[in-house]
């Protein structure tokens, strides 16, 4: 008589598969975290600051691109002017038409080349003649503002927060494939334990036929039937329940993934890990101090300390060289006059210095003071944090310890309760259980069962952790991020 039951008993061993209408698709672990890699919008979105940053370099490396400007004016005026007699009016007209280029160097000079040209003629004295200029000039700074690290700095501030951009996405990154590898056990778990309470509802139900049968045949009270029925309708709620839970998870997972709308539910390949994880504290601990965060913190502490060095150079006072040589000409004939200019008849030169400093000089000093405390900030941020990874890996490692015992312990506690059902079912059979007993312990079994699949998705889990609080999550998965995937993405926006 109890042969049906011993059969759904060892269905909860296996699980059952539940048949749907609904599409379902297969999903593997690395399916999942490739899909979440190159889809989910979050990480999509996090690349393109590293993107702006390259934008910023770029920008900023504009500064050596050659500057030209040209010039242009016309004038026609009419002045009267007093003289002994009567008064006269002075007719003049004057055109100027000028270029330049100038360029900046990496030493923090600018250097500049012009070509200036004029014509001016007046009503009197049969005043009409071309005047021109070619020259070449150089403005040198000499204590502030010069060099290659102050003339470029705000090239390696953008550089350096590119860097630090991509550590940043690196552990947006890290963190979506754990919450990935987190979300997908879970799902398996939730089907699991979905399974486990379908075959006890299933189980309840053949209990509830049995007694109904034997309560029909006068063997037991009609009591026991209503104990029977209520087992059975809490484990419909108990189904229901979970079947929400499923189809809530599922949708998790499909936002994660940005998986399209045909698909409606989802199924797990993969099983969480089971094997025995062997760590070495001190290489993990080691490994975590290279983790993204701490990367984009050394990143930090970097530009910030580029900043200081600068601040620190603009305390000096200004000291500027200046020189410059030009060739002239003067005639009424413009090519005469160009004859002149490039003939070098009329040669000059200049060279000067300018020396300037503000009496206090505080904004300087105030500039330089607040970057300094800023660096020291982020040295103590960076030396908290490496401190930090050293205790969430203690922390990881205690976790994978645990896990790995609790699926020890749960395996065997399943398979203390199967046995346990088994002997109250014989003992039903006799009369020494009730209905109500029978369902309490085939309810203790469905526990054991739940704790068993949790304890694996808690050893799993603890595994995630413990990749991601030493940084290796991503390298285990096969993925490295370089500075030319955000190269690209800059170089397709036009």
């Amino acid at each position: 008589m109890y042969l049906p039951l011993l059969l759904s008993l060892m269905m909860m061993i296996i699980p059952v598969t539940v048949f749907s209408a609904e599409v379902t698709a297969s999903l593997t672990l690395n399916e999942a975290i490739r899909m979440a890699v190159e889809k989910n919008l979050d990480v999509r979105a996090e690349l393109y600051n590293s993107a702006a940053y390259e934008a910023d370099i770029k920008r900023n490396r504009a500064i050596y691109d050659p500057l030209f400007t040209a010039q242009s004016n016309y004038s026609d005026s009419t002045v009267p002017t007093a003289t002994v007699g009567s008064p006269i009016s002075v007719a003049g007209k004057a055109f100027e038409l000028n270029a330049g280029l100038s360029q900046l160097l990496w030493t923090g000079a600018t250097v500049s080349a012009g070509f200036n040209n004029s014509h001016s003629s007046t009503n009197t004295n049969s005043y009409d003649y071309w005047q021109s200029s070619l020259g070449v000039s150089l403005v040198q700074p000499l204590l502030k503002n010069v060099g290659r690290e102050a003339t470029e700095v705000n090239i390696n501030v953008s550089r350096l927060n590119k860097f630090a951009s991509l550590e940043h996405f690196n552990s947006r990154l890290l963190s979506t494939v754990a919450q990935v590898r987190n979300e997908y056990y879970k799902l398996h778990s939730l089907r699991e334990e979905r399974e486990v309470k379908n075959v006890s509802l299933q189980l309840a139900r053949k209990i509830l036929s049995d007694t109904e049968a034997r309560v029909k045949a006068g063997v037991l009270p009609a009591m026991e039937v209503l104990n029977a029925e209520f087992g059975a309708v809490s484990r419909e709620k108990d189904l229901i329940d979970a079947e929400r839970a499923v189809s809530d998870q599922v949708d998790v997972l499909r936002l994660l993934l940005q998986m399209n709308a045909e698909t409606s539910d989802l199924k797990t390949v993969d099983l969480p890990p089971r094997d025995r994880f062997d760590v070495n504290e001190s290489d993990a601990i080691q490994k975590a101090l290279n983790r993204p965060d701490i990367r984009e913190q050394k990143r930090n502490l970097e530009l910030y300390e580029l900043q200081t060095k600068n601040f620190s150079q603009k305390t000096r006072p200004d000291l500027i060289l200046t020189a410059s040589t030009q060739s002239a000409g003067l005639n009424n004939a413009y090519h005469r006059n160009m004859d002149s200019v490039f003939s070098i008849e009329n040669p000059g030169w200049s060279v000067g210095l300018e020396f300037k400093y503000p009496l206090g000089n505080g904004a300087a000093e105030n500039d330089y003071r607040r970057s300094r405390l800023k660096t020291e900030q982020t040295s103590l941020q960076l030396r908290s944090l490496e401190e930090s990874s050293a205790k969430e890996v203690k922390a990881a490692i205690r976790g994978i310890s645990v896990g790995y015992k609790q699926i020890d312990v749960a395996d065997r506690g399943a398979k203390f309760a199967e046995e346990r059902l088994r002997a109250f079912i014989r003992k039903n059979e006799v009369g020494l259980a009730t209905t109500k007993d029978v369902l309490d312990v085939e309810n203790d079994l469905a526990v054991a069962k739940s704790n068993q699949i949790k304890a694996a998705v808690g050893y799993a889990n603890a595994l995630t952790t413990y990749w991601q609080v030493t940084g290796e999550l991503l390298e285990k998965e096969g993925i490295r991020v370089v500075e030319g995937d955000a190269d690209k993405l800059y170089s397709a926006t036009h």
